[in-house]
């Protein structure tokens, strides 16, 4: 699928193109990838390197009406094939995705700067979604009540709703668009996507394969831009619900916008996620958990696990984090052995620097600093090595804010309600994990802590699809969760009959075999 992004095959490594060769990114529009028209486009680059990899366009307004009525056209074939026939496009898609899981690895690292093994994982994550829609055909069922009185009968049918949108961010180039558009297909919707500006070619490549597993002309159309074709996702009239994952800033803007124009709007948003460490855990593991989850992606997850709770004795463990934290290999995504790559973008770099400095001026103290990681032949990535703060309370700017970077903050507490207390007095509720080996003590954690995705020695708590992904509070808007049969229930729509047939009805009289008398 090399002609989805353009004039050169995607290679990963060092590439420098003059600004003409550079290849664009082409809009999928009724089934065929074609370049926009807009005279307003924006630059990819490599985060390892900062050079141009590519460039993506501002879809106009035409552009993305043209997306918009392409959707609309094919839902009402779409709409009405046949459940195992959409089953089987998402049968071929699985497989194709599996079969391609290399390659559309290569690419979130080109644009993302994740590590291989890592984006892999993006890939597979997404994949167990596609997965979960092929058992379409269990997740649909509807319900009836017969005799609810005399020869009536009632049931449901889950339907789709219409044409829906999807706005995803850069951190998961694969996942979280898979967790968008197969849910909203599968339900027989048509799909509008507009992948993150920063890295569309990942998506692009999905597309292709969507295509190849049988998906028809129309059904999933993708846009790019920025604020504009946001604005559009939330005023069209044709578009019935949204899926967004990203910022505050973004998905409270959104979730407004897209309800007051009527639609079904899911909004995941931002985190901050505590992970509580009992001095009666194991440290061996608990210690390469932190590590992980802290630094895991240089930090760029809505679940990474960002801020810790050394609570009691635990405190002592602080120094051995640290040399863990230190051992920790930052390189470019495509390194063998890279253990943290590049942050998205040199503004993404100079923000986290900056929060670790508010850290430093408010009295907390940096126990392992990685502002200043040079990465041979890599001078010009956005790298940011591990860092942890120690010493930090409450009120401090590198706690409140989601920092979104390889930084671990570290808080103490003397005793499990107070870290229960600390974290529900935060603002969001998207995922937390306790470190404990004994029992009383999760359930404790798990029933009186108010977050919606708790881990027990599980450092970052994704559900698997056949539940669904439950952060809450400030983490989320909506009613219905991302995937799982949320996920569903989010794509459908209820349709109830109620229907009387009449026993007396059914009874057949003998027949008539006398000469009729015409009405006498």
């Amino acid at each position: 699928p090399i002609g989805v992004l353009g004039l050169v095959p995607f290679k990963v490594g060092r590439m420098c193109y003059s600004s003409s060769s550079v290849p664009t990114t082409k809009l999928f529009i009724d089934g065929k990838f074609v370049d926009s028209k807009s005279s307003e486009w924006l630059d990819i680059h490599n985060p390892a390197t900062n050079e141009v990899i590519a460039r993506v366009p501002k879809a106009t307004q035409e552009e993305m009406q043209a997306a918009v009525d392409s959707c609309s056209r094919a839902f009402h074939s779409w709409s009405e094939t046949s459940i195992l026939t959409r089953q089987q496009v998402f049968l071929r898609y699985q497989q194709l995705i599996k079969d391609n899981i290399k390659e559309l690895a290569k690419s979130i690292t080109l644009e993302q700067g994740k590590t291989l093994a890592d984006a892999e994982g993006d890939v597979f994550r997404g994949l167990q979604v596609v997965e979960h829609t092929c058992s379409i055909t269990s997740l649909m069922l509807g319900e009836t009540l017969p005799s609810i009185t005399k020869d009536m009968d009632t049931y449901t049918y889950r339907l789709p709703i219409g044409v829906c949108a999807g706005i995803a961010p850069f951190n998961f180039p694969a996942m979280i668009p898979l967790w968008m558009f197969p849910m909203g297909m599968v339900c027989g919707n048509t799909y509008l996507l507009k992948p993150s500006e920063r890295v569309p070619g990942c998506t692009m490549l999905l597309a292709k394969m969507l295509q190849d597993a049988g998906a028809p002309d129309g059904t999933l159309n993708i846009i790019h831009g920025q604020h504009d074709a946001v604005n559009f996702i939330c005023d069209n009239p044709a578009i019935k619900a949204i899926s967004f994952v990203g910022s505050n800033q973004a998905g409270e803007y959104i979730y407004e916008r897209g309800s007051k124009n009527g639609k079904r709007v899911q909004s995941n948003m931002g985190a901050k996620n505590h992970g509580v460490v009992m001095p009666d855990a194991n440290k061996e593991n608990t210690l390469n958990q932190l590590v992980g989850a802290a630094f895991g992606a240089a930090g760029q997850r809505c679940m990474a696990l960002s801020t810790a709770i050394l609570v009691g004795e635990a405190r002592s463990w602080l120094p051995e984090l640290v040399q863990r934290a230190k051992a920790l290999r930052v390189n470019a995504g495509d390194q063998p052995g890279a253990d943290v790559g590049p942050l998205i973008s040199p503004q993404a770099r100079d923000r986290v620097c900056s929060l670790i400095q508010s850290g430093v001026d408010e009295g907390a103290t940096v126990l392992l600093d990685g502002r200043d990681v040079k990465v041979k032949g890599y001078e010009n990535g956005n790298f940011v090595g591990p860092t942890i703060i120690g010493n930090v309370t409450p009120n401090m700017k590198c706690y409140t804010e989601e920092i979104f970077g390889p930084v671990l903050v570290v808080l103490e507490a003397d005793t499990l309600d107070d870290a229960i207390s600390l974290v529900n007095r935060n603002p969001y509720g998207n995922g937390t994990a306790i470190f404990t080996t004994n029992g009383a003590t999760a359930r404790k954690y798990t029933h009186e802590v108010d977050v919606g995705q708790v881990g027990v020695n599980v450092p970052i708590p994704v559900p698997l699809p056949m539940f669904s992904f439950t952060g809450s509070r400030g983490s989320f808007r909506g009613d219905m969760n991302f995937y799982g049969k949320q996920g569903i229930q989010f794509y459908t729509q209820i349709k109830t009959v109620t229907s009387q047939w009449k026993a007396e009805d059914a009874t057949l009289k003998s027949p008539a075999v006398t000469m009729p008398t015409m009405g006498r």
